[in-house]
């Protein structure tokens, strides 16, 4: 890191910290936000893993259960970019490159929002497809998927646009 990077800065909002200080709150702000969706991640997939262990999983048509392997599958994928962010933190400690060890972490943290996003619309469509008996469910899962692209992707998506400039904080 060049002197210029550890010069304190201000910016906009009135923030005066140093490149490491700044590394830290965005670490620490992250790490807050994996704890959440790794709860509901590991929730989710503990059911899962349980699911193929009672006497009705074996009465799932082969569709049903293709679609439960790729859920399975989907939620083990989540878990592991969700867990990332923990293991670069952990491996690259103390080498003086926390900045480069936010940003891959940050990356991480978005995919496994996404994977978080096909798990949950895999989850919804296998219980729907099994729990109705009409054809109402891909109606039921569209709308849950509508809504979650607009809490998790449109609405913050918008509000960085419209409310931001220049470099995130």
């Amino acid at each position: 890191m060049d002197s210029d990077d550890r010069k304190r800065r201000t910016d906009d909002v009135g923030r005066d910290e140093t490149a490491e200080g700044r590394a830290d709150r965005k670490w620490g702000d992250l790490i807050q936000e994996v704890r959440v969706a790794q709860t509901g991640v590991q929730i989710l997939f503990g059911f899962l893993l349980t699911v193929a262990f009672t006497p009705l999983f074996h009465q799932l048509g082969d569709t049903d259960k293709a679609i439960y392997v790729c859920t399975v599958v989907l939620g083990s994928a989540t878990t592991g970019a969700l867990v990332a962010p923990v293991s670069f933190h952990r491996i690259l400690s103390g080498r003086h490159i926390k900045p480069t060890a936010v940003a891959w972490a940050s990356r991480f943290t978005v995919v496994g929002l996404m994977l978080l996003f096909a798990t949950m619309t895999s989850s919804l469509v296998l219980v729907l497809r099994v729990a109705s008996h009409g054809g109402y469910w891909p109606w039921l899962v569209g709308a849950v998927v509508a809504w979650y692209l607009v809490c998790w992707f449109v609405l913050p998506l918008w509000v960085r646009h419209w409310h931001t400039e220049g470099e995130a904080d």
